[in-house]
């Protein structure tokens, strides 16, 4: 399927000709001309995003401090949980949970959802949401703290809102904010922030992902983007741009994997993988089994992992593949008051 709004080639990098507003009054001082929001007013008579924090997070106050008419609005998702609505105007969507922090769906203008959302998925907060775009951080799987970390179970803060100046092409954009409290320090004692950015340029999904340190110590973390992508059939699907390449095999040892290569070729799946590519190409595509496939461009991420769980999830591994964007096997080291960004850029093309 083509998408129906113009894409242009991707760049190496995302557009920095975004105005930025809705800093955080915690963020510690910045190097001159150094944003910290990624989404920009919709006109300068009108500013939706604010340096002020939300504390009604009723949708009704969402929607009068930070909604725009046509492209982004605070809606009700499953089971009561707040979620932003962005909405282009060639008719793509995605929707974005404010618990986890989770892009739950990313649909083109046909109405053809991308994203999977495993049916096992709970609502509650009483886990963290399996499917769509959960966050690992600070931690990529098992270790010193809970699975993936926290930032996957715990509500975050709108910062700001957007839609492009440009009135014939507006590209709606949220940012949200996850910041250290309590029940953070308690298994990961760092002051940090975590800012995360989403924006829809036509049908194409982009997010732009950072951590600030604004503590007095240094600290390490791993980061990714957990991504369910909806496939035709697991057995059809194939992940294109990492043959040759060396990888950890979490399947054969998921606490001392062993390093292996990868043949030339596509990967394709007949049982379950987890394998880890450190050091991937900035893109690789995913192709879901029906002439379709997604691009997936990343900055900053420089590991791409690819997972199927193949037969221990009877009920629904056939309809979703993994395609994550990480920065898992070495570690960032952040000083105080130092920033780091990543960037994604997904796209859906025919094959």
């Amino acid at each position: 399927k083509k998408p129906l709004c113009p894409i242009p080639v991707m760049p190496a990098v995302m557009s920095s000709a975004r105005v930025a507003r809705g800093a955080s009054a915690r963020a510690p001082a910045r190097a001159p001309g150094r944003q910290s929001s990624r989404c920009s007013p919709l006109s300068r008579s009108r500013v939706y995003a604010s340096s002020e924090t939300v504390t009604d997070d009723s949708l009704a106050a969402l929607n009068i401090k930070y909604a725009i008419p046509g492209s982004v609005e605070f809606v009700e998702g499953r089971e009561g949980l707040p979620a932003v609505k962005l909405t282009h105007a060639c008719g793509a969507s995605a929707e974005v949970y404010l618990f986890g922090g989770c892009v739950m769906s990313w649909k083109q203008a046909t109405g053809d959802e991308v994203l999977y959302v495993r049916p096992d998925a709970k609502f509650d907060k009483s886990k963290p949401i399996s499917g769509g775009m959960p966050h690992c951080f600070p931690q990529f799987g098992p270790g010193e703290m809970q699975q993936h970390g926290f930032a996957r179970n715990l509500d975050w803060e709108v910062s700001s809102t957007s839609a492009d100046v440009n009135p014939d092409d507006k590209d709606p954009c949220v940012e949200i904010t996850l910041r250290d409290n309590e029940y953070t320090r308690a298994m990961w004692d760092h002051a940090f922030e975590l800012h995360y950015s989403i924006t829809l340029h036509g049908e194409e999904l982009q997010t732009e992902y950072r951590v600030i340190n604004t503590g007095d110590k240094p600290f390490s973390f791993q980061a990714a983007l957990h991504s369910y992508f909806e496939v035709v059939n697991i057995k059809l699907a194939a992940v294109e741009g990492l043959g040759g390449m060396k990888y950890l095999d979490k399947v054969a040892d998921a606490e001392n994997p062993p390093t292996k290569e990868m043949p030339n070729g596509t990967l394709t799946f007949a049982g379950p993988v987890d394998s880890v590519f450190e050091n991937s190409p900035s893109e690789v595509s995913l192709l879901v089994g029906n002439g379709a496939g997604i691009a997936l461009q990343q900055t900053g991420f420089t590991d791409t992992i690819v997972w199927t769980p193949w037969e221990d999830m009877p009920d629904c591994y056939e309809s979703f593949c993994c395609v994550e964007n990480a920065k898992a096997v070495k570690p960032v080291t952040l000083d105080p008051n130092d920033t780091w960004n990543a960037t994604t850029r997904f796209a859906v093309y025919t094959a």
